[in-house]
């Protein structure tokens, strides 16, 4: 089982900013598939952004141009920094890891506790 720890959620207005933080193993990390997905009230869970083992990301065309994956190797962990939030982006986030192909939910198999996002 595969530890991955998630911070940095909570309340903000429309507009405004977060980053959220996912410290996972070094063993792991870049090794796999990683990526944040999110699941608000009564939605399916959703991919939000994706980074394969090459360093390509691929990004929901509802997030496009306000959220950026990224990945600090030295520490181990995953962020996403996301601008411009809209109320619409209300929701459980989660970071996770799996094998390709990395755009696919199914595709991952080791998920974060979730952190929740409220925007309002």
């Amino acid at each position: 089982h595969v530890q991955l720890v998630e911070s940095g959620g909570g309340p903000v207005q429309a507009g405004g900013s977060l980053r959220l933080s996912c410290k996972m193993p070094k063993d792991i990390f870049s090794t796999y598939c990683m990526g944040w997905f999110r699941q608000g009230p009564g939605k399916e869970r959703e991919g939000v952004a994706t980074i394969d083992t090459d360093g390509s990301t691929r990004y929901a065309d509802s997030v496009k141009g306000r959220f950026t994956l990224s990945k600090d190797n030295a520490k181990n962990t995953l962020y996403l920094q996301m601008n411009n939030l809209e109320v619409e982006d209300t929701a459980t986030y989660y970071c996770a890891t799996g094998r390709r192909p990395c755009v696919m939910v199914s595709s991952y198999d080791s998920w974060g506790q979730g952190t929740q996002v409220t925007v309002s």
